[in-house]
Order: structure tokens, then sequence, then C-alpha cells
């Protein structure tokens, strides 16, 4: 069984599939870890991540970061591979890689942008996980603070916003929900509701 769970940042993807990975016993991929990892790469090496060369040549070395380095989360690391991601070389270099975990014999959940419209078009599931913007820039302000991160819910949300349009925006792959996507909106539940309501659109399949 391959699972898509897609939305925008904050909205609890990742968090939900990791869960529904444990429960269901299959192998779990966070796509926008890779695309993390190209832009810490390309951080590391003092390079520009609007560069293209920069960020292609970084895609396709993308397995020299270890996809579980706390600085995958830094605030300046997620700008980066927002910017990244709209690089349609790069999206090509780590589409393959996304497609052969997906096809691992036990089955797979993957989380991401464009996951159930283009890395996995015939997931058996296909979730699309949304939350207003402000609840999700709240979200973020306090796992920000929480990590001691120097900031404001204003700015948060402005960067939130931003993040959304290149997402939306970008020629390719954009962020939108697939057309047999199950809308799930996380706005007003806790993750044990979000789960519950997963669980049955899964068990339902």
């Amino acid at each position: 069984m391959i699972i898509a769970v897609d939305g925008p940042v904050a909205a609890g993807k990742g968090t939900l599939a990791r869960r529904i990975a444990h429960i269901y016993k299959l192998d779990y991929l966070d796509t926008g870890a890779l695309y993390r990892a190209v832009g810490l790469k390309i951080l590391r090496a003092g390079r520009d991540p609007e560069d293209p060369a920069a960020a292609v040549d970084a895609a396709r070395h993308v397995g020299d970061v270890a996809l579980d380095d706390p600085a995958l989360r830094e605030e300046a690391t997620g700008e980066a591979a927002s910017i990244v991601a709209a690089n349609q070389e790069v999206r090509a270099a780590l589409l393959q890689y996304q497609r052969d975990f997906a096809k691992r014999p036990q089955g797979a959940v993957l989380d991401g942008r464009d996951i159930g419209t283009v890395v996995c078009p015939e997931a058996d599931v296909k979730l699309f996980v949304t939350a207003s913007a402000e609840v999700r820039a709240r979200r973020r302000f306090d796992e920000l603070i929480a990590k001691g991160t120097d900031t404001t819910y204003e700015a948060v949300l402005e960067d939130l916003h931003a993040r959304d349009a290149r997402d939306a925006g970008r020629d390719s792959a954009p962020l939108k929900k697939a057309e047999d996507a199950h809308l799930l909106d996380t706005s007003k539940l806790d993750i044990e509701a979000a789960v519950n309501a997963a669980c049955k659109i899964i068990d339902a399949a």
C-alpha cells in the first residue's frame, strides 16, 4: 500500500504521516527532508540557493546529508529548501529517489507537496492535509519559541504566506490537491483526532 500525504507547511502532515506509518507498519519518507538536505548542502558550501547550478549540484549529491541531521529543521534551511524546490531540475533529480522508496515491497507513506499529483499519482490513498494560515503560523511560532528562536508571530505568518505562494505558484509540480485526494482540515483538530480521521479514510480504502 502507498499512502500519499500532501499539504502546506505546518499543517501537521509530517506528524500525521509518521503516525500512519507506525500504525500500518509501513516505511516512511519525509520528502521535504530531501529538499531541506539540498538547501543545507548549499548553505554549508557557502553557495546561494537561488543559483540553479548550485541547487542541481547539491541535489545530485543529496545522499551526502543525513536526513536526521538536526540542522535540517533550522529556519534558514527551510527557507533554502523552499527556494530550491521551485527548481525543475532539482525536482527531477530527486523524483526517482522518491518513487523507488514508494515501491518498497512492504509499502510506504510519503509526505510532501506533490506526492499525490506527481511522485505517486497511483497511490492507494491520498490525503491533503491543510489548516488556516493563522493556525499554521501559530503552530510554527510555538515550535520555534520552544527551540529558543527569537522571532514574532507576525514574522512567522509573513514567511508562511511567502512559502505558500512560492509552493503554489512554481511552474514545476506546484502544491495542489489531487482530484482524488481526501481533504483533511486540521485547523480545529488535535493530532489524535486527525489520526483517527485519517485512519477511517485509509481503512475504508
